[in-house]
């Protein structure tokens, strides 16, 4: 079956060129070919399901006042056979269109036939796209940003997901460079305090408990060996154990968060297989480098930045930016994604059109790579006081320590409520409320509720769909408001796949929960009336179908009770 809200578009369309051409054809209208119109929803639906501006944007070509336009038309339109049961004037010219039962009865059976398919779509043609989100730092524990970036990048991904993108998720490991450096110097120090006094560990370096432990279990391991090596094979060998450690807890700590991976690609990999040198040897070749003071710099002013910037320092070393101008280069030239799309923070503003440039500038459409900046996450209580320390551990607030404090649903939720550019309060005594205040609550409860109606009828078979007689009994404007809106789920996952932001998907899901609570303190399931009774059981079938599907691309849970 075809999407009813985008088959009743369809029909205004042909309803409208039809009786252009009948009303040309009598004489009502001057002849012509119609110029585009828009169909929408209009603010107020007492105005009608949908309207068109056919009238208003037809009146030069037709050389006709549009109000005349608009009678002209309604003399030719015939609704047999259409979801419309009323047709209607109004204002300067436009032409109104009120929806009849068959198209709230078709909502139901499309749900009904598609069941946890439903909300899903080809809209994306199986373009590929790699999403990549969090890429912390693997030298220490994951932060509430990271626990953001998280939300939003997976959600995203399975927002792409459902609208028909082949998408993968992918996690970029920064392990070279200079963090891994300050990170092989911190452990260095720590092992070396554990043998000998007077040692200090410089003001920026790494002074976590992480680095700490890991010194003591390396020295566990081999004990004072590596106080007779040189500096750098003893930094190799803390790295070494280190770093895979870290590596395998950001796996673990993530996979908590409900976030699994495609990928994990190494920083390292793009400086072992000579990508970092290639790259930069394009970048010379484009013509968009020189050098100056013994450095080589790129020529971004000629791509729009505001200044050039360095890629190869007067020492020879590359600078950050070349080995992710190789990465992004391996996304879209050698692994050949059609789209990479990056979660970031805000503070990548400046970096986002260097990095573009640097790609335009190797042969690259910088509009493949698309990036979704996400603001600062301040974790606050009930009074709107700012949070720094767990409640448990009195230290500061991790991912890991976030999830002891909160439960993973309403983690995921909350990063996810508002637009990544956003900035976000979390505030974590309303995550943890058992309560109508609690929005992720507030959903699931909707869902309990729902599987709680569903067992008290289980005289009535709601596997099989019940008939267009009963169906069309759902008229109440509660019912009719809540089955219009399951309608649009999916077309808002193919807004939110357009916009970049899964936010539309979380806020969704609180509406629907929001018309299905009207809904039910509107209209009594428990009915006296047999038929109407189904209509409705049936209905809260199809909002339960719907609101665990919203719940499954989120990633939250579906209770049955609660």
């Amino acid at each position: 079956m075809k999407n009813p809200v985008e088959l009743a578009k369809l029909q205004i369309n042909d309803l409208i060129h039809g009786a252009f051409e009948a009303a040309c054809a009598d004489g009502l209208l001057p002849d012509g070919d119609p110029a585009p119109f828009i169909i929408e929803i209009p603010a107020d639906r007492s105005h009608g399901d949908y309207s068109t501006n056919a009238a208003m944007a037809n009146a030069r070509i037709f050389r006709t006042a549009p109000a005349k336009i608009a009678q002209a038309l309604l003399a030719k339109i015939d609704l047999t056979g259409t979801y419309f049961e009323k047709v209607e004037a109004a204002g300067p010219g436009f032409i109104n269109f009120t929806l009849g039962a068959a198209y709230y009865s078709d909502i139901i059976r499309k749900v009904h036939d598609e069941g946890s398919y439903y909300g899903k779509s080809d809209f994306g043609q199986g373009q590929r796209v790699v999403v990549e989100f969090v890429s912390a730092n693997p030298t220490g524990p994951m932060h509430v940003g990271n626990a953001r970036g998280g939300a939003i990048g997976d959600c995203l991904a399975e927002t792409l997901s459902w609208a028909g993108y082949e998408t993968k998720r992918e996690f970029y490991i920064n392990d070279a460079g200079n963090q891994i450096e300050k990170f092989a110097l911190s452990l260095d120090l720590r092992y070396q305090q554990l043998y000998k006094d007077g040692v200090e560990m410089p003001e920026d370096s790494y002074h976590g408990q992480d680095i700490i432990d890991h010194a003591k279990q390396f020295a566990a391991i081999h004990g004072d060996e590596y106080m007779h090596r040189s500096v750098e094979e003893r930094k190799q060998a803390l790295v070494a154990y280190a770093l895979p450690l870290n590596i395998e807890g950001l796996k673990r700590d993530l996979l908590k968060y409900r976030i699994s991976y495609d990928t994990w690609f190494k920083e390292s990999t793009l400086h072992k297989d000579g990508s970092v040198t290639k790259v930069i040897e394009r970048l010379k070749n484009s013509g968009y480098t020189y050098e100056q003071d013994g450095a080589l710099w790129f020529k971004a002013t000629e791509f729009g930045c505001e200044k050039d910037f360095v890629l190869v320092r007067s020492n020879g070393i590359p600078t950050y930016i070349v080995p992710d101008i190789a990465y992004h280069y391996n996304k879209l030239a050698i692994r050949n994604f059609d789209r990479a799309i990056n979660v970031l923070g805000a503070d990548h503003h400046g970096y986002v059109p260097r990095l573009k440039a640097a790609l335009a500038a190797i042969g690259l459409d910088p509009a493949r790579l698309e990036v979704v900046l996400m603001q600062m996450v301040r974790l606050v209580n009930k009074d709107g006081e700012i949070i720094k320390a767990s409640k448990r551990s009195g230290k500061a607030i991790t991912l890991v320590t976030l999830l002891e404090e909160v439960p993973i649903d309403a983690a995921r939720f909350f990063f996810n409520q508002r637009e990544p550019n956003s900035h976000c309060d979390f505030n974590i005594d309303l995550a943890v409320e058992e309560s109508a205040q609690n929005p992720v609550y507030y959903c699931q409860y909707a869902h309990a509720r729902i599987c709680s109606i569903l067992k008290k009828s289980e005289q009535f078979d709601l596997d099989e769909i019940c008939d267009s007689d009963c169906l069309d009994s759902l008229t109440a404007p509660e019912e009719r408001e809540l089955i219009r809106f399951i309608g649009t789920l999916p077309d808002e996952i193919v807004a939110a796949a357009k916009a970049l932001d899964p936010s539309m998907i979380t806020r969704y899901v609180y509406t629907l929960a929001s018309l299905f609570h009207k809904f039910y303190n509107a209209c009594r399931c428990n009915t006296d009336d047999d038929k109407l009774r189904y209509a409705r059981l049936t209905l809260c079938r199809t909002v339960q179908t719907v609101m665990k599907n919203i719940l499954s691309l989120l990633k939250i849970g579906a209770p049955e009770s609660m």
